[in-house]
């Protein structure tokens, strides 16, 4: 089976990659973040008709997640509990019965910027990481297959970014926001692409700016993280990397986890 996450920056503006992508690629499980557009305005029957059910958890303008797949989850829960006056749309989960009555469980995730950090920005997305903790706990007791996957908005090493110096006073990479990461990943979880290799230069985002993606001045943000039970059924990982050079691209690109989940 094959899983994979991708901001999309936009579904509107990137439906005709999205198309393409999806037959090109061929997933079995997608999620997306930054929709940026309420339910009603998902292009779903430009997804329904290349064979995927569609749940989103949308938001006017910014923000929004969905999770497309192949065949209809049993369960779908919709925002991140912890903070019921959080309005936010970041998070989408849904569950799914493999062939053999088991359950797998994929969360979409968009985990805030941060920036500015010196505004109410910073302490909402270390508040958010520790609402995580605690969902991701809660879920692991289930023992079952689950998988975190989304734009984390985490640079979680040195070797995650193309130079540390220029990151270094950015939300995504300081300590505090890294310390967060690792404590999730403590409870027991896996990050796929660092499971698979080592390489360095091995990036999911490039800005739009300066020149970043001719240059490969990118960093990995976006990362599937995989309970006990996921992890053990990973069979390997990777970067879809050349959809950044399509036309029209979005920052970001695919991140995929292939799996094998027969008995």
């Amino acid at each position: 089976m094959k899983i994979a996450t991708w901001n999309i920056n936009g579904v509107k503006a990137r439906i005709d990659n999205l198309t393409q992508w999806l037959k090109d690629s061929d997933p079995d499980i997608v999620c997306l973040q930054e929709i940026k557009t309420v339910d009603e305005g998902f292009p779903r029957l430009e997804i329904e008709a290349l064979g995927y059910h569609v749940e989103t958890h949308g938001q006017k303008g910014f923000n929004g997640v969905a999770i497309l797949s192949k065949s209809s989850p049993f369960e779908v829960n919709r925002g991140l509990p912890g903070d019921p006056l959080d309005e936010q749309a970041r998070f989408l989960e849904a569950a799914f019965t493999l062939s053999d009555t088991r359950i797998l469980r994929v969360c979409c995730i968009y985990l805030p910027n941060g920036n500015p950090v010196e505004t109410e920005k910073y302490p909402y997305k270390l508040a958010w990481m520790e609402r995580l903790q605690t969902f991701a706990a809660e879920r692991l007791a289930y023992e079952e297959m689950l998988i975190l996957a989304g734009d984390y908005n985490v640079i979680p090493e040195p070797h995650d970014c193309f130079d540390p110096k220029v990151w270094e006073n950015d939300a995504l990479f300081l300590p505090q926001t890294r310390e967060a990461f690792r404590r999730l990943e403590n409870l027991g979880l896996t990050d796929a692409v660092r499971a698979t290799t080592d390489a360095t230069q091995f990036y999911s985002f490039w800005d739009y700016q300066a020149g970043a993606w001719p240059k490969n001045n990118g960093i990995r943000i976006d990362h599937l993280l995989l309970s006990p039970e996921a992890a053990d059924r990973m069979t390997s990982a990777a970067i879809e990397k050349h959809v950044r050079a399509w036309e029209k691209p979005s920052d970001h690109v695919p991140v995929i986890g292939y799996f094998d989940f027969a008995a």
